[in-house]
C-alpha cells in the first residue's frame, strides 16, 4: 500500500508546515536559514547546516528510495509515476502561485520532484524493454 504513494511528498508537506509557522521562524522570518548545526573544522572553518539544507538532504534520501521503486513493473509502478506527476505539478503551481514558496529550497525540491519524474520512467521504460524479448527463439 504506501510502495504506491510517492515520497516526495514528504518534503512537500514539511515545507508548507515550516512555511507556516509551525517550526518557528528563522532570521527574515525565514524558517529553512535556521541553523541547526555549527561544526568547527579542522581548517578553521566553520560548517553550518541549516533547516532547509536537511529537509533537501532528507528529499534527496526519498529520492533515492523512488528511483530503486521505479525499477518495479507493473500497474502499481504506473500508478507511482502518475501520482509522481501529480506531486510535481504541485511543487511547480504553488513556486508560481505562492509567495512563501519563493525559496531556494523550495526551487530545489521542486527540480528533484522534476528529477522523479523523468528518472522514474526513464527508468521503468528501460526495465520493460529487458522484460519484452524479440526475435528468435
Amino acid at each position: 500500500m504506501l510502495a504506491g504513494i510517492p515520497l516526495l511528498i514528504i518534503p512537500f508537506v514539511l515545507y508548507n508546515i515550516g512555511v507556516a509557522g509551525l517550526f518557528g521562524s528563522g532570521p527574515d522570518g525565514n524558517p529553512w536559514a535556521t541553523e541547526i548545526l555549527t561544526l568547527g573544522m579542522m581548517s578553521g572553518g566553520s560548517f553550518a547546516l541549516t533547516l532547509g539544507d536537511l529537509l533537501i538532504v532528507v528529499a534527496l534520501l526519498l529520492f533515492f528510495v523512488e528511483i530503486v521503486k521505479a525499477t518495479r513493473t507493473g500497474s502499481a509502478s504506473v500508478v507511482d509515476h502518475l501520482l509522481s506527476t501529480f506531486v510535481f505539478v504541485a511543487f511547480l503551481v504553488e513556486f508560481l502561485l505562492v509567495r512563501g514558496a519563493t525559496s531556494s529550497v523550495f526551487f530545489i525540491l521542486m527540480v528533484i520532484s522534476l528529477l522523479d519524474v523523468l528518472a522514474g520512467f526513464s527508468v521503468s521504460i528501460r526495465s520493460a524493454n529487458r522484460d519484452v524479448t524479440f526475435g528468435r527463439e
